[in-house]
């Protein structure tokens, strides 16, 4: 039986693991060639490195794993690595050379990024020509079901091949294989790698057949939810002594750590906002605001933030004083909007003032924009879990921004859309990717938005 071409994903980790070795050791090598006649110093940086990488999980990356998350596993399993070197001169008392060691963690990190880069990014070309790819079939065609078949068809980087789809729904596409019961035969015939089940579609007896089916046939079963859940909830299960407890929100900031660590690159990015930008920005803006309209510099409007604590969020004032503002969001040509205004407003400058409200612990750099409160009210009555995002501060930008999400709310899909994002963002935060967010706001505000007015 011919294997399929997705099971040499376990060498590409193996051949992973050399490279990076390799890199350690003649990075050392290079620096300080006295170790070779050191062999304990030799085990030890070797077996320190494999011991913390299972520990810390640095290897356990799939084809989906994200880029930004490798980054962030990379310098915590560099962190961890150089601590572990540095205890090593203390429990032998050897002397250690700071610039030589500095030289050689330099040249390791540098090595090790160089790596991941080029192996994440050469996986991703290979796979897209048709290679280290898994077989895949979708069980059920609900409207996630498609969305999933439409990722497989069109993000081929991610090495998934689809073969086709089964339901008991009589249909008319090419992707139309036959019913669930003819799936079983297919899958065993075909080399399926990979079993993607509705849990929309499929009764417990058939759900808990093809559990029993992968189970005996050594397949991957994978369950879709229902449409009307459109985040997934990532369970997470506690033990109280022997007794699981399952909690349904996943939420990185409430851990003190985490959360510590966004409000300290909070409070150094808006120091140096406010100290580098705003300190000769506003006098700037001040002058020209007020040679075209009559009112105050700044606009301030009540916005709720976490827990549903209410602040004032900071913006230069981009309109004539109206009696509106609390009760009507902008409109594409707004007759509102002054001269600078809209200058300042399609380049975001209007939004720099919220670094006070960063400043002062109301928002963060990013997360889930503020509404109005007349929006929030009406927004938490129509869409589902909207409130959630109140778990976390509000952000100046946020990957709901990003990914085109921006500006007037026309239709309940818009708000759904920013929703999804926002609650994706909470369940997965992780500092590199708020860097993420931040590089692309800037890249999307110097390219220019469409959405921005």
């Amino acid at each position: 039986m011919k294997p399929s071409p997705g099971r040499y994903s376990k060498y590409l980790r193996l051949i992973n693991i050399s490279i990076h070795i390799l890199i350690i050791n003649l990075s050392i090598l290079y620096f300080d060639k006295s170790i070779i006649e050191n062999t304990l110093h030799i085990l030890y940086v070797n077996f320190s490195w494999l011991i913390i990488a299972y520990i810390t999980n640095f290897y356990q990356t799939y084809r989906f794993t994200d880029f930004t998350k490798l980054m962030a596993r990379l310098v915590v399993q560099f962190s961890v690595f150089s601590l572990a070197n540095f205890s090593y001169y203390a429990l032998t008392q050897q002397q250690l050379n700071i610039n030589t060691h500095s030289k050689i963690a330099a040249t390791v990190f540098l090595g090790l990024l160089a790596s991941l880069i080029f192996f994440y990014f050469s996986l991703k070309i290979y796979r897209r020509h048709g290679g280290n790819f898994r077989r895949v079939v979708i069980i059920g065609n609900s409207k996630n079901d498609k969305k999933l078949k439409e990722f497989f068809i069109s993000r081929s980087e991610f090495g998934y091949q689809f073969l086709g789809f089964f339901s008991d729904k009589t249909l008319k596409n090419k992707y139309y294989i036959g019913t669930v019961e003819q799936a079983f035969s297919f899958i065993s015939n075909n080399l399926v790698d990979e079993i993607y089940c509705s849990l929309e579609e499929l009764t417990k007896d058939q759900l808990r057949k093809f559990i029993n089916f992968s189970e005996e046939h050594y397949k991957t079963l994978k369950f879709t939810p229902k449409s009307d859940n459109f985040f997934i909830n990532e369970a997470q299960v506690e033990y109280y002594d022997y007794i699981p407890i399952v909690t349904l929100r996943k939420n990185p900031l409430a851990k003190p750590l985490e959360s510590l660590v966004k409000r300290m690159f909070d409070l150094l990015f808006s120091t140096l906002i406010i100290l580098a930008v705003l300190s000769w920005l506003t006098p700037l803006l001040w002058i020209l605001i007020k040679i075209e309209s009559k009112g105050p510099l700044f606009f301030k409007q009540v916005r709720e933030g976490l827990n549903g604590h209410q602040f004032y969020c900071y913006k230069f004032r981009s309109m004539h004083q109206n009696d509106f503002e609390a009760l009507k969001q902008t409109e594409k040509n707004d007759s509102r909007i002054t001269k600078i205004g809209k200058f300042i407003r399609k380049t975001s400058i209007d939004e720099l003032p919220q670094f006070i409200n960063v400043f002062l612990g109301q928002m963060s750099v990013v997360g889930p924009r503020p509404h109005m409160l007349s929006q929030g009210e009406k927004f938490k009555s129509v869409v589902n879990k909207y409130a959630v995002r109140y778990f976390v501060k509000p952000g100046i930008t946020g990957l709901a921004q990003i990914k085109g999400f921006r500006g007037e709310i026309e239709t309940i899909s818009d708000i759904q859309n920013r929703v999804k994002f926002d609650l994706f963002y909470i369940e997965n935060w992780s500092f590199f990717l708020d860097i993420k967010i931040i590089f692309q706001t800037i890249f999307n505000a110097l390219k220019g938005e469409k959405n921005a007015y």
